[in-house]
């Protein structure tokens, strides 16, 4: 086309009012693309596919042909069908004549998402997204690092040689991996044959590509340490233990000098006398390495797979659409997508909970600087479906930001949980949660955290170096990084749950205190009847116990549950929320807010904990109450209470039980003539009884 007699040729796709380009190769009369482009059916606005080749030039790019296709003559393809083969057609000019030379390669067909072709297609919804951001456009399937922990026993030293002779060395061992650091406490004996005897567990994740590097150091003074000694050991070097097998051996590990350990490709030099360390390294392949929360984890399963049950079912999971989203960016936000996507997970346990989050894509303009913004996410716990069912519906999308509340909209949603080993299923409800190891050697609260922590940083590092990445802020978002941190909302929430739970009790008190006081006779005298009945045949007592709860939960079932549940704003008291406790819900820790509102904030929070500190200072009066009964602080109380227990003892030796019962029956029962408004006796005794508040400054 140019008067060179080059050619710098791209294709135009068009249909109706969406256009894709391929890129332009230059100087080149016989190009390969190779690309896809892929158009909505539900948006067509015409009935012609017109596929142009153009001529890229500085100036007006030259047309050089075409090809129309009718669209109500393309074939249909349904996979498993193979896919359609490209053929060759000729171009032809604007007015729809032949040219004489110039042909062009290519397939034209209705397919489905499930088509091979289409996960690397250029999508007509994303018409304004540059090739090099297409990539943040399309469907990914990202893997979790497996992950272990890593067990280091500090145990002792020999020989150390500190670089002040003249003191005894205050010792301690700092141990890294990667950007995990810990620190053992000083060892009791300083001298420099140290002992610490100290245990620290870190996250190890495949392949093991990196190193522990352990040093002792000397605390010289206030904020001062000098490194004694190093020693740097590669983690695919540590062995394996699986579940409650021996521990491997200490070994006697040589250390080096500073200088020394971090030189590299240098030939060490062989010394007949050196600072040793003793170490019991082992990767604990026995445990499930937590990442997120157990209340709603994903994954239970133990580290080493050749400890893993085997699958119980499938889950399957439709992502269908949203509607009513609220814009982010302007007027370019698709407020009603549609996806019509499906993945497919074995599941392993019916307690896991599969949690879906809905993300605003910033990445399609080429900023890599932008944070994807939160629209909403649905968590639904397995074992709340009913198997072989398809569930479809739409799921609320709340998100909490620190201006307040937001419904960005409802996710449609098509689940079904199919069993496939009905056995291992219901068995697993008889078992433990977690692995053996975390039951047979316990790992403490405060490492748990910790290292939940430190799994999740490793996971998040991972998959942001993906390609397309998956950001720190979506991996974050969905393990639920900031669950453990204080939320005086979250509190309010635990705290009506605690209500809520009481309340049942309260009401089961407030029935039998209306029957105690005869509010309802008839009701009142069943109960007589059915108490004196259980007191003749005590034998009756447990199967009438089993049997009324299997009929309640008989009759339950006519109001169970119809659709999973879903993020119930009101039981997160989320919807009355003042804002200065949302802005110290998302605020930083450590707080990078000013010092006044940190110091309000401070007083608050000693308000209410002033409030629990009372109400647990009550219950440790009460439990000091009761055992005090017998202890002889009070003497003249244990006196009484001890003689009245003697006359008990015999009484009941000599009375029938049946008797016995039904006297206190009868007294428990007795009609509100016979009853005093003052409290009971043995209530004004337990009353009197010290505790040890009177010892408390």
């Amino acid at each position: 086309m140019d008067i060179s007699g080059s050619l710098d040729p791209y294709v135009e796709v068009k249909v109706g009012n969406y256009k894709g380009v391929t890129k332009h190769l230059e100087k080149n009369q016989n190009p390969v693309w190779n690309s896809v482009f892929a158009f909505s059916k539900e948006r067509l606005q015409t009935n012609l596919i017109e596929v142009t080749v153009k001529d890229k030039d500085i100036g007006k790019d030259d047309f050089v042909g075409k090809v129309l296709f009718d669209i109500a003559e393309v074939p249909q393809r349904v996979p498993p069908d193979s896919p359609l083969a490209p053929q060759w057609y000729k171009l032809v000019d604007k007015k729809g004549q032949k040219i004489n030379q110039g042909e062009i390669m290519l397939a034209v067909w209705m397919g489905t998402q499930a088509d091979e072709a289409f996960p690397e297609a250029w999508h007509s919804d994303a018409h304004s997204v540059s090739q090099q951001s297409l990539a943040n456009t399309r469907s990914k399937v990202y893997f979790s690092p497996k992950l272990y922990y890593l067990r280091a026993h500090m145990i002792a030293a020999q020989d150390l040689v500190p670089s002040d002779k003249g003191r005894q060395p205050d010792t301690f061992v700092r141990v890294q991996l990667g950007h995990q650091m810990r620190v053992t406490r000083p060892s009791p004996m300083k001298h420099i044959n140290p002992e610490w005897n100290e245990e620290l567990m870190f996250v190890a994740s495949e392949p093991f590509d990196e190193y522990i590097i352990i040093s002792v150091e000397d605390r010289i003074g206030p904020g001062k340490d000098e490194v004694i000694g190093r020693i740097i050991i590669p983690v695919r070097e540590v062995p394996q233990r699986i579940e409650t097998a021996k521990l491997p051996d200490a070994r006697w590990f040589a250390l080096q000098k500073p200088s020394v350990a971090e030189e590299e490709g240098e030939k060490k030099k062989e010394v007949k006398f050196a600072s040793r360390i003793l170490l019991r390294l082992c990767i604990d392949s026995g445990y499930h390495v937590l990442d997120e929360s157990t209340h709603f984890s994903s994954d239970l399963q133990p580290s080493s797979k050749h400890l893993r049950k085997p699958s119980i079912g499938l889950l399957e999971v439709g992502i269908l659409s949203a509607r009513n989203l609220l814009p982010m960016k302007g007027r370019d936000d698709t407020l009603h997508p549609r996806w019509n996507e499906q993945y497919t997970w074995e599941v392993y346990d019916p307690c896991t909970v599969i949690t879906i989050g809905v993300f605003d894509n910033c990445h399609i303009n080429g900023k890599d600087d932008a944070r994807d913004q939160r629209i909403g996410k649905v968590r639904i716990r397995l074992s709340t479906l009913e198997t072989d069912r398809i569930y479809t519906h739409s799921y609320p999308l709340l998100v909490l930001t620190p201006s307040g509340l937001k419904k960005h909209g409802e996710l449609h949603l098509a689940i079904r949980f199919t069993c496939t080993a009905w056995v291992n299923m219901v068995t697993q409800y008889g078992k433990p949660l977690l692995p053996k190891m975390h039951y047979v050697q316990p790992i403490s609260v405060r490492h748990i955290d910790w290292l939940r922590h430190q799994a999740m940083q490793i996971v998040a590092a991972k998959l942001s170096r993906a390609e397309p990445p998956l950001r720190r802020e979506i991996v974050e978002y969905m393990l639920d990084v900031d669950y453990h941190m204080w939320s005086l909302r979250r509190s309010k929430a635990n705290f009506f749950r605690i209500m809520s739970l009481l309340s049942g009790i309260s009401y089961v008190c407030r029935w039998f205190d209306g029957i105690c006081y005869w509010k309802n006779p008839l009701t009142t005298i069943l109960v007589h009847v059915l108490f004196l009945i259980l007191v003749c045949y005590p034998e009756l007592i447990l199967p009438t116990i089993f049997l009324y709860l299997f009929v309640i939960g008989l009759w339950n079932y006519r109001f169970r549950p119809r659709v999973p549940p879903h993020m119930d704003a009101r039981l997160s008291q989320a919807e009355n929320t003042h804002p200065d406790e949302l802005d110290e819900e998302f605020d930083t820790f450590p707080t990078s807010r000013p010092t006044d509102i940190v110091r309000m904030r401070y007083d608050r929070l000693r308000s209410v904990a002033g409030r629990v500190q009372t109400v647990i200072g009550d219950l440790a009066t009460q439990g000091e109450r009761a055992l005090s009964i017998l202890s002889w602080r009070d003497p003249r109380a244990t006196a009484i209470f001890i003689i009245f227990s003697l006359i008990w003892a015999v009484f009941l030796y000599v009375t029938p039980f049946q008797v016995v019962a039904v006297l206190i029956g009868l007294y428990i029962l007795r009609h509100p003539r016979f009853r005093s408004k003052m409290p009971s006796v043995p209530v004004n005794f337990f009353k009197r009884l010290p505790a040890r508040t009177d010892s408390l400054l």
